[in-house]
């Protein structure tokens, strides 16, 4: 067996008003998300994972729209239940943060092995909905740093 790589992205997918895409996971029906997945290889660079890992849960092109590393990191605990997936020991995983701004709610084409439906949602109700705080918490953000892109236009003119 291949073991995942305990290095991760998180891409948020989102409108220009900020209506955030979540996927439901197939091996756990209830539980939501941005697209996350890890590195293929230990020197896969993170943009081409967050592109590679929304084309694989998504079927959208990320280079056909404005992928942007976020610059936060964080690290946390694996969920007990998806262990097994990593090398023996290991018990933690860093994710790194992206932001992908499509210009509408695009058609989605789920991976039907790893995702049951798809919603867009304004980011209030997508972080209401995310099963995992830090996701919840990468959604919030979204919100916040249109706020500052806004805010920073503003000082430009």
């Amino acid at each position: 067996m291949r073991y995942k790589i305990p290095e991760s992205v998180l891409v948020v997918i989102h409108t220009p008003d900020l209506q955030v895409l979540l996927i439901e996971r197939a091996d756990r029906p209830g539980f939501w998300q941005s697209v996350t997945g890890s590195l293929d290889a230990e020197d896969e660079p993170l943009a081409a994972t967050a592109a590679r890992e929304v084309a694989e849960e998504t079927g959208i092109v990320a280079s056909q729209h404005q992928l942007t590393d976020w610059q936060h990191t964080i690290d946390y605990e694996i969920y007990p239940q998806w262990r097994h997936r990593y090398a023996p020991g290991i018990t933690r995983n860093t994710e790194h943060w992206f932001g992908l701004c499509v210009p509408e709610p695009l058609p989605v084409t789920l991976a039907p092995r790893e995702h049951l439906q798809y919603a867009w949602l304004p980011w209030q109700d997508a972080a209401a909905r995310c099963f995992s705080r830090s996701n919840a918490e990468a959604v919030r953000q979204l919100a916040w740093r249109a706020a500052a892109r806004e805010d920073a236009g503003e000082v430009a003119r």
